[in-house]
């Protein structure tokens, strides 16, 4: 194929389009970059991903306890909207139970 200049096709992947950036806004300041958590549930953080299925895309998202690098809490979805992450949310407080504060 390189002898005769030939080049194979390939599908391009197609990524959802799931946030569109306004140019003009700053980003938000990291509040935990140097926050080290020195018992369980003091810093939970959070993360939505996309994954390619046969019958289309699914979202995960995720509740992670800092501290001990667990997952605490998870929903999954074939949507992104509001619910997805408070079901994540609600399944790591029926989880874990955090005091208040």
């Amino acid at each position: 194929m390189r002898q005769a200049s030939l080049a194979g096709c390939h599908r391009r992947r197609r990524r959802p389009r799931t946030t569109i950036a306004d140019p003009a806004a700053s980003p938000a300041p990291n509040l935990v970059q140097h926050f080290n958590p020195l018992a369980p549930d003091q810093l939970w953080l959070a993360d939505i991903t996309s994954i390619p299925t046969g019958e289309g895309w699914l979202y995960l998202a995720t509740v992670l306890d800092a501290f001990s690098r667990r997952v605490v809490g998870w929903a999954m979805a074939d949507h992104l909207r509001t619910e997805l992450v408070l079901d994540a949310l609600t399944m790591a407080l029926a989880t874990r139970r955090p005091a208040p504060g």
